[in-house]
């Protein structure tokens, strides 16, 4: 069986820490093990759980560009990513990694797949359960087969899969034929359904790869990976429930009856968290059923409070009663700002201050930090010259060729169209000041990834 891992998508249900660029899949705030210390994030977590259930090697991790960087610092740079051109919704997200598993690795289309979701919350047995859909759908003969999740109140948050009233085959870990769907019913009905046996959608679809080539083949689009990326816009952007399953008839469950949970809001996330405080700060112990976490170096405090969570990010700042969180979607659309914190495969910036004056000239100014071993490309821009000035750690620095080692104290003149890059030999900060007339991610041009192909064009020089 073949794994395509979904995580394309963006929200914004964790103001002010996700934004356009940092989903809630990369937030590193659940428990990373015995030290309390250290957390990881959702993509982080399950892709522990696909390595324990033996699918993490059969498994490519379906993304877009602006996620690129943060999977490779998060997973590492040897995961297969199968690279959006433009967010289309989930269905073309699929049909792009099916065609891809058919056209460029040869997958067999007989052969099963899974489209499992980036962020959801269960035990370790879940992902053995969902290494069971394989033998589901041989077992079935049915056209998909999904996960369903035991209920364990009314929920009006999740889809529902309402079974036949019969069961198929023999036993609770068996699986059952769907009689329909429903999305999101009010309280009444949710009670209603769990009456009729009705299990919560967990997101997950198993098929057979030619299953989903066919229909794609029926649109007219290419069963070739490389036209398919030309013709990616061409796929309809509607999610692969109103596409695919809400038009197939043959579909079948395999109840679910562990741990699971979706962590789409604060109320839910800081349940799972191993702490009640990430950062700088305190709460008074006359506090209950409070969380801080903080992103600043400034220290934020909670005195007698309860049922509160405070996060503060370079983004904004939340103060939130838990139980009204799920509403800051609603608020986080009036600031369109560009993203104030990244994460990158060589480290992490934070942007400390953006001016934008009368003549059109901007001054940008980003905190980055590079991990040790770790390198900017070789890269020049266009629109902005660039002062580097080290303020802690050790690393090498390239500028139109020629190379020579920085310390704490270096302060380093980029001007425009210069060529440049750096690599850090202990982990190294930086503050950044950038002066231009477009400060845009966008403007540059990268000449070399790695420093190696830097070493072998460029010379080594004493300090200048």
């Amino acid at each position: 069986m073949r794994i395509i891992l979904l995580s394309g998508g963006s929200g914004k249900r964790l103001w002010p820490l996700s934004n356009n660029s940092r989903s809630k899949q990369f937030l590193k705030l659940l428990s990373a093990g015995q030290d309390p210390h250290k957390h990881i994030s959702m993509i982080q977590r399950v892709w522990k759980q696909l390595q324990k259930a033996n699918l993490a090697e059969h498994t490519i991790v379906s993304t877009n560009k602006l996620q690129v960087d943060m999977i490779n610092s998060q997973l590492g740079t040897d995961i297969p990513l199968i690279i959006e051109p433009s967010r289309r919704d989930t269905y073309p997200a699929i049909a792009l990694a099916s065609v891809y598993l058919y056209s460029v690795e040869g997958v067999n289309p007989d052969e099963v797949v899974a489209v499992v979701p980036v962020d959801p919350y269960a035990g370790d047995e879940f992902f053995h359960h969902v290494n069971t859909l394989e033998k589901v759908l041989q077992d079935s003969n049915a056209d998909l087969a999904l996960v369903g999740i035991q209920p364990t109140f009314p929920s009006e948050k999740y889809g529902y899969i309402v079974p036949y009233s019969s069961q198929i085959s023999s036993g609770d870990e068996g699986y059952r034929f769907v009689s329909y769907f429903t999305e999101k019913p009010n309280q009444e009905k949710a009670k209603r359904l769990l009456t009729e046996g009705a299990f919560w959608n967990g997101g997950i679809f198993a098929f057979k790869l030619g299953y989903i080539l066919k229909h794609i083949k029926t649109q007219g689009l290419p069963l070739s990976y490389e036209e398919m990326m030309k013709q990616f816009t061409r796929l309809p952007k509607n999610s692969f429930d109103y596409e695919v399953v809400e038009k197939t008839k043959n579909i079948v469950f395999a109840p679910y009856k562990g741990e699971w949970k979706d962590l789409g809001t604060w109320n839910t996330l800081t349940e799972e968290m191993d702490t009640p405080l990430i950062g700088k700060g305190s709460i008074s112990g006359d506090c209950q059923n409070v969380h801080v976490i903080n992103e600043l170096d400034i220290p934020v405090s909670v005195l007698g409070a309860s049922n509160l969570v405070v996060v503060v990010s370079p983004d904004g700042i939340l103060v939130a009663d838990k139980e009204a969180s799920p509403r800051v979607k609603e608020i986080a659309n009036q600031f369109e700002e560009r993203p104030m914190y990244e994460e990158r495969r060589w480290g992490w910036y934070r942007v400390l201050d953006y001016t934008k004056f009368n003549d059109s000239n901007e001054v940008l100014t980003k905190r980055i930090g590079v991990t040790a071993g770790k390198n900017l490309s070789y890269q020049k821009h266009f629109h902005r010259s660039e002062v580097w000035t080290i303020i802690s750690g050790t690393g090498l620095f390239v500028l139109n060729g020629k190379i020579w080692g920085v310390k704490p104290g270096d302060v380093l003149q980029i001007p425009v169209g210069a060529s440049h890059g750096i690599k850090a030999i202990t982990d190294l900060e930086i503050i950044e000041v950038q002066a231009g007339t477009e400060l845009i991610e966008e403007d540059i041009d990268r000449i070399f990834m790695t420093w190696e192909e830097v070493e072998a064009n460029c010379t080594r020089v004493p300090r200048e």
